[in-house]
């Protein structure tokens, strides 16, 4: 069962999110929170599997929120609730360790696939999506860019290979058919990926990626 807290300040939001989280057989809410700083307390106390976070709440924002509680629950997965789409804040998350975004007029279906994706230590981004934020980042010079070779240097050759393809925006199954393997295997690469580069997610060793590779 994926234990959820869910924080927005605005109490609509909240039963919305509930009604369709609850829907689900393998899905329970265990808290709400009306802002970041009772969302983190919830989140500690429930020892909850993933936080559902509005970026914009009193107290203390989302961004915030999601920072402390990686230090506090590392295992603890974070998707962003926005209705504002990509904004610039979407680098901070993402590189703070957020597993992804989900917009407030998503489907039932996404935010529920957003869910299980981060409990499973996905990011909840499609490949073109991915692609779209990669875009968006300009790396910060060469002190980055070596910063960041030198970790990728950790890796073995499958998997900087892999680490490559990520950085792609590929998917688990597109990586698989792409080396002639199991997508089952490729998820243990590419955790073990995660771990040597000390990523929450796929999303920030795709970041990481692309700054070994700027110019």
């Amino acid at each position: 069962m994926i234990r959820v807290v869910i924080a927005d300040d605005e109490p609509l939001i909240r039963a919305g999110v509930r009604t369709v989280l609850e829907s689900a057989a393998d899905v329970t809410v265990v808290a709400e929170a009306a802002d970041g700083r009772a969302a983190v307390d919830a989140a500690v106390r429930q020892r909850a599997d993933v936080a559902l976070l509005d970026i914009r709440m009193p107290l203390l924002d989302g961004l915030s929120a999601a920072e402390e509680l990686r230090r506090r629950l590392p295992a603890l997965r974070v998707v962003l609730l926005t209705a504002f789409g990509v904004e610039p804040n979407v680098v901070r998350a993402l590189r703070g360790g957020a597993a992804g975004f989900a917009l407030k007029n998503c489907t039932p279906e996404e935010l529920l696939r957003a869910v299980r994706a981060a409990h499973a230590g996905d990011a909840w981004l499609s490949p073109p999506v991915t692609r779209m934020l990669l875009g968006m980042v300009a790396p910060d010079g060469a002190d980055r860019r070596q910063r960041a070779a030198r970790r990728l240097s950790a890796l073995t050759g499958r998997e900087a290979e892999i680490a490559a393809l990520v950085g792609e925006g590929l998917t688990n199954a597109e990586i698989g058919t792409r080396l002639h393997m199991s997508e089952a295997t490729i998820k243990t690469y590419v955790s073990r990926v995660l771990a040597k580069l000390d990523c929450a997610n796929r999303v920030q060793a795709a970041l990481l990626v692309r700054d070994a590779r700027s110019p």
